[in-house]
């Protein structure tokens, strides 16, 4: 399914309920951020290794959660008009520049720290 045909399928959900009327865009980022806590809440306090630990252990219930964020990001790009597929596109070109891999392989600097 493309980003295009979830995004419908998401809408229509939505539109099947009335629910429009309370997705501003400052509901939908605050939604957002409420369901990526309770996805953090897997991992709050966990070593590295416990988190992947975590993510084995309670494989489905992360993917809800993660599936509950982007169900949120789709339909927020598209109630403000954006083509989240090209967002994103956009987006890693500026990163492949921002973070050249002979400067950033195996690196977490910051981009301006390289």
């Amino acid at each position: 399914m493309t980003i295009a045909e979830l995004t419908a399928r998401i809408s229509a959900f939505r539109d099947a309920r009335d629910w429009m009327q309370y997705h501003s865009p400052k509901d939908m980022a605050v939604a957002i951020i409420a369901e990526a806590g309770e996805l953090l809440q897997h991992f709050v306090w966990k070593s590295p290794e416990e988190s992947w630990q975590r993510g084995r252990e309670k494989r489905d219930e992360i993917a809800s959660e993660i599936a509950d964020v982007g169900i949120l990001l789709f339909e927020l790009a598209d109630n403000l008009g954006l083509d989240l597929a090209a967002e994103m596109n956009a987006k890693i070109d500026c990163n492949e520049q921002r973070y050249p891999v002979e400067k950033a392989r195996g690196s977490n600097a910051k981009y301006n720290e390289l």
